[in-house]
C-alpha cells in the first residue's frame, strides 16, 4: 500500500510541476533571458579594424583593438570577424592621451600621476546606418567620444603601462556598453 501511495504522490508532484512549467512558459512568451535582450538582433557579426592612434604612445591603438574585440566576444552575442563585409563595423580612433603629475617628493620625483586616454568611436551597419544610440549625441553626429583616466603611484610599484592598460580595459567596456539597445 505504501508503494502505491508513494507512486501516486510522485506522479502528482510531476504533474503539478509540468502544469507550473507550462503556465510560466506561456506567460513569459514575449521575454528573452540573458544578455541577448540587451543587444540588437539584426546584427550578428562585427568587424573591428585596428584602431587608428593619433596619440604619442604608438601601442595604444593595438592594445585597445584587442581589448574591444575581447569585450565584444565576452559580453555580447555578436561574433567578431576579420571580414570587412560583416553585418556591422565598429571604428575607433585614439585621439589623445596624457600623463600629468599630481604630487611630487621633495626631490621632484613623481609620487602620483594621472593618465588619460580619449577615443572616438562609431558603429555602423552595412547600409551606413549608425547603430550606437545615445540621447546626448547631437543629430547628424556619427561618432561618440569616450575618455578614461587612471591613477598611477610609482612608489606602490605601478607603472605607466599598467595604468594605461587599466584605462584601455575601462574604455573597451564603455564602448561595448554603448552597443546595447536603449530602453
Amino acid at each position: 500500500m505504501r508503494s502505491i501511495n508513494a507512486l501516486f504522490d510522485n506522479s502528482r508532484t510531476l504533474w503539478l510541476g509540468c502544469v507550473c512549467l507550462l503556465v510560466t512558459a506561456g506567460g513569459c512568451a514575449g521575454y528573452q533571458l540573458g544578455n541577448q535582450s540587451l543587444y540588437r538582433n539584426d546584427v550578428r557579426t562585427v568587424y573591428v579594424p585596428v584602431i587608428r592612434n593619433d596619440s604619442f604612445r604608438d601601442d595604444l591603438g593595438v592594445r585597445l583593438t584587442e581589448a574591444v574585440q575581447k569585450a565584444i566576444e565576452q559580453r555580447t552575442p555578436f561574433k567578431v570577424t576579420g571580414d570587412p563585409s560583416a553585418d556591422s563595423v565598429l571604428t575607433c580612433r585614439v585621439i589623445a592621451d596624457s600623463k600629468q603629475v599630481l604630487t611630487e617628493t621633495n626631490t621632484d620625483e613623481p609620487r602620483a600621476l594621472d593618465n588619460a586616454v580619449a577615443v572616438q568611436a562609431s558603429w555602423v551597419n552595412r547600409q551606413g546606418t549608425v547603430l550606437m544610440e545615445n540621447r546626448i549625441l547631437p543629430p547628424g553626429q556619427l561618432a561618440f567620444y569616450f575618455r578614461q583616466s587612471s591613477r598611477m603611484v610609482p612608489e606602490a610599484g605601478q607603472t605607466g603601462a599598467t595604468a594605461f592598460q587599466e584605462s584601455i580595459d575601462d574604455l573597451a567596456n564603455q564602448i561595448v556598453t554603448q552597443m546595447q539597445i536603449r530602453w
